[in-house]
């Protein structure tokens, strides 16, 4: 990163300074206005941050593998247009002879890792291949899907807007990790996209070409890049679309029938959609899911010895089902709230400690004052909350489960951490409104 870069930063940021006012044009309602253009600077200006972090402070796979081999491609296409070749297969057909960095070697026979080496090597062709300005679009990619996920909520609960606001755009580990070369970002994106486009077609019933056009691509790209997400979030979500649309239904009785036929016919239709995906799912395929969390949770201890920000849950997971079910509070527990503060060695793990230190107060403090009775309804009778917390927590255990590293940590569990805020929120939106309504029947009475 140098100082030419910096000198172009400003131009790039001033240009889509302008696309995203333009975009702000077609919202009529004030508070959008005032949260695109906020989310909007937030990531431009968080991207100093991220590149200046992960060039001199952390240096890892944003900047030596992604950003190194990609500008590598970029380079052989500009001096042999035949070049292109290479980010049209697969990587496990790249010629390793060809990479910049030849510890890089066996990195491009993951698709995953391969998908953000062409990302970086289309997009180098607008940055002229300089770093930060490829973290820019990175870091916009991202909030162009964080602002879908806002404008989703938003739309159900217009009132709510600032708790929405930070969950989604103000976060700072959310932020933090999806503002830059990533896997990360491009996930962040593609969960927004999908999402709304999901909303779009099968609630507000509009924008079926261009919403399925949506949903298929950035479906593509979370199914090659980070699968489980992809799994882990569409049936919870897909439930909350069957609630939301029989909440539609005026007949009662017509809604006891539709929601149980219909979020079983839901279940039976993902299990065969799985049984027939197996060979692709691979390693997260339902058979042995619990042995390949134990086999990774023995590489990370394998490593435990040689420092960093290892960590040990103080017992051993046996790699059964019933020792996932029995260690669940530990992996939910870990992946929202730690590394407490006290456990962070490195600064890369501090920011998130302040802010699982902070959740860890905040949902003590809604679940109390709410009580169980409230929350256990909140989470039933809600759709949007039961899908949020639903997914949150499944997702939470699987990371927990896998995942010894603090550092690691820190960025893997960030597609669900939203979807927590958001729940905790709803919880304590039902509790005010509990209140509200006694208060009322209270000065009722009292008339």
């Amino acid at each position: 990163m140098g100082i030419f870069e910096l000198i172009l930063y400003p131009f790039y940021v001033a240009l889509f300074y302008f696309v995203f006012k333009s975009l702000r044009k077609n919202y009529t309602d004030p508070v959008l206005k005032y949260y695109h253009a906020q989310g909007f600077w937030i990531k431009t200006l968080i991207v100093l941050v991220f590149a200046f972090f992960n060039w001199k402070i952390s240096t890892g796979d944003s900047f030596v593998l992604y950003q190194v081999e990609g500008k590598n491609i970029y380079d052989m296409i500009l001096k042999d247009f035949s070049n292109i070749k290479w980010i049209l297969m697969k990587g496990v057909d790249f010629d390793e002879s060809l990479l910049r960095d030849p510890f890089n070697k066996g990195y491009f026979r993951t698709e995953s890792n391969f998908m953000v080496v062409r990302f970086v090597t289309v997009i180098s062709f607008f940055t002229l291949g300089k770093y930060l300005l490829t973290n820019l679009i990175f870091s916009l990619l991202a909030f162009t899907g964080a602002w879908k996920l806002f404008l989703f909520f938003y739309e159900q609960y217009p009132h709510m807007h600032r708790k929405f606001a930070i969950a989604i755009l103000y976060l700072p580990t959310f932020v933090f990790w999806s503002s830059g070369i990533l896997k990360d970002s491009i996930c962040i994106a593609s969960i927004g996209w999908i999402t709304y486009s999901l909303y779009q077609l099968f609630v507000r019933k509009t924008d079926f070409i261009k919403s399925t056009i949506l949903l298929i691509f950035f479906g593509y790209l979370l199914w090659v890049i980070k699968p489980y997400i992809l799994i882990s979030y569409v049936p919870f979500f897909s439930l909350y679309l069957i609630l939301k649309n029989v909440n539609m239904v005026s007949s009662k009785m017509l809604k006891l029938i539709l929601a149980p036929v219909l979020i079983i016919g839901s279940m039976v239709a993902f299990s065969q959609i799985m049984s027939k995906l197996k060979d692709e799912l691979g390693q997260y395929a339902a058979d042995g899911l619990a042995k390949n969390i134990k086999t990774q949770n023995d590489a990370y201890e394998s490593q435990a010895g040689k420092g960093g920000s290892m960590f040990s849950y103080g017992t051993e997971f046996d790699g059964s089902v019933g020792g996932l079910v029995k260690m669940a509070p530990i992996f939910v527990a870990t992946t929202f709230f730690r590394p407490f503060i006290w456990e962070s060695r490195k600064l890369t793990t501090l920011l998130s400690s302040f802010e699982g230190m902070a959740l860890l107060i905040f949902t003590l403090s809604v679940f109390f004052k709410a009580g169980f009775k409230t929350v256990f309804q909140t989470l039933t009778k809600n759709p949007l909350a039961m899908y949020c917390f639903l997914f949150a927590v499944i997702f939470a255990l699987f990371v927990g489960a896998t995942t010894l590293n603090f550092g690691t940590l820190c960025r893997y569990k960030i597609p669900c951490m939203p979807f927590y805020v958001i729940a905790i929120f709803l919880i304590q939106e039902t509790t005010r409104q509990k209140k509200e309504n006694l208060l009322k029947n209270k000065q009722v009475v009292n008339v």
